[in-house]
């Protein structure tokens, strides 16, 4: 595990490839093709890949009357009306082991099936998804190091003793800024919004506590803003998913995507269909750092498969096998574990699966989404439900740890 760390020290950027000390010009031709063809074709340059394909749980070396269990365990839930429905996707191998939709994709003002290409709000798995992986493709740029403050890229972030806050604080939530601010400061337009969120003072001492705040987001989505000269929303949609063929995660999705997406509760009269649950990046045009990504159980296969292999998938990278590293190696916080973006082992971890490896890594959404990646299972489990429909009430972080549990359970001769 690595320390948190306290000051702004830079430190080194992953070392890229070089040729310039090679005496023969075909030399350089030969190594620099077997880099390409050893580390997959960069962004931009390929066709973007195809969906993971679905394989027998045997196949991949699950137990299938294991994985059985699952339906119990969802089913039993909405009987509970802890959830209206949900949508499991059990990955392993590269391919897709169990796959099913469950119960009501709305349950009013009328009915209607949950099928497993329901679009969802990710609510705080936008964190990790969308924002990290953008700070990390970042680092990678050089215009960015973990270990920076803040205020090096943001200099109106140095206000009410921020001076000393770095990158790294922000994504592992031990900044010391508080969990939420007052929806009144998002009254006067987006661009104030930012500028309050900026001017806000620590809750704590930078660097000593943990504590899960959206704020940390907010944040770094304007990091990204300011260093890419795009939105956390453009610079994904340009970097991660367009490349990985995820044409159905975003922001602000299109009416096709809107049309299949699963409510959540009622806002101004109408119900949120494809517009963001959380209010403070409603009030953010729906593009914030925190809240506001859309996607499928499909899309965020490619994603998690993505991180399996460290960076890329179906010969198209995304990131260095070592930024990948860097982003989900285990950093202790006051209180726990989390990586750089992602929980591990905090109180948040109720949705974790007790019985994945220590290396795991996920994230929920209060939308009712769970995303865990097990790197030595070579595993993940992807849960959406729209818990909240459609009264607010519902409760699944304790069926994703069981369901979680069940999938690590189901692994034949599984890995010490």
């Amino acid at each position: 595990m690595l320390s948190v760390a306290q000051s702004c020290r830079h430190t080194p950027c992953a070392a890229r490839p070089s040729f310039a000390n090679q005496s023969s010009t075909a030399h350089r031709v030969r190594l620099l093709l077997g880099v390409v063809l050893a580390l997959a074709v960069p962004r931009g340059l390929h066709a973007a890949p195809p969906k993971l394909p679905a394989a027998a749980p045997e196949d991949v070396g699950m137990n299938s009357q294991v994985l059985a269990a699952i339906d119990g365990e969802v089913e039993q839930e909405i009987a509970a009306n802890r959830l209206p429905g949900a949508v499991v996707m059990i990955g392993r191998g590269g391919r897709i082991a169990f796959f099913k939709a469950y119960g009501q994709r709305q349950v009013a003002p009328e009915k209607v099936p949950m099928t497993t290409d329901t679009v969802f709000d990710m609510a705080s798995v936008t964190k990790p998804v969308a924002t990290a992986t953008s700070i990390m493709l970042l680092v990678e740029q050089d215009k960015l190091r973990i270990s920076d403050c803040v205020v090096q890229h943001i200099p109106e972030f140095a206000q009410n003793g921020k001076e000393q806050i770095t990158v790294r604080q922000l994504l592992i939530h031990q900044s010391g800024l508080i969990a939420d601010n007052s929806l009144a400061d998002y009254a006067d337009g987006p661009e104030r919004a930012i500028e309050r969120v900026l001017a806000l003072r620590p809750q704590n001492e930078p660097g000593t506590k943990f504590n899960y705040s959206d704020m940390n987001f907010v944040v770094l989505g304007e990091l990204v803003k300011r260093l890419s000269g795009k939105s956390v929303h453009e610079f994904s949609h340009d970097q991660v998913f367009t490349p990985l063929g995820m044409t159905e995660t975003g922001y602000l999705p299109a009416e096709e995507l809107r049309s299949r997406a699963a409510p959540t509760e009622q806002r101004d009269g109408h119900w949120m269909r494809g517009e963001v649950h959380d209010p403070r990046a409603f009030k953010l045009g729906g593009v914030a750092g925190h809240a506001g990504l859309f996607s499928t159980a499909a899309d965020l296969a490619v994603y998690a498969q993505m991180l399996l292999e460290r960076g890329a998938y179906g010969g198209v990278r995304i990131m260095k096998p070592s930024t990948v590293d860097l982003m989900t190696h285990g950093e202790a916080v006051s209180s726990g574990v989390r990586t750089l973006g992602w929980d591990m082992r905090t109180r948040f971890s109720l949705n974790k699966g007790a019985t994945m490896s220590a290396a795991a890594y996920g994230h929920g959404g209060f939308t009712g989404t769970g995303l865990w990646i097990d790197p030595q299972l070579d595993l993940f489990v992807i849960f959406l439900s729209n818990r909240v429909h459609p009264n607010g009430k519902g409760l699944v972080n304790p069926l994703i740890g069981r369901i979680g549990t069940i999938a690590a359970n189901a692994i034949l001769n599984r890995p010490e």
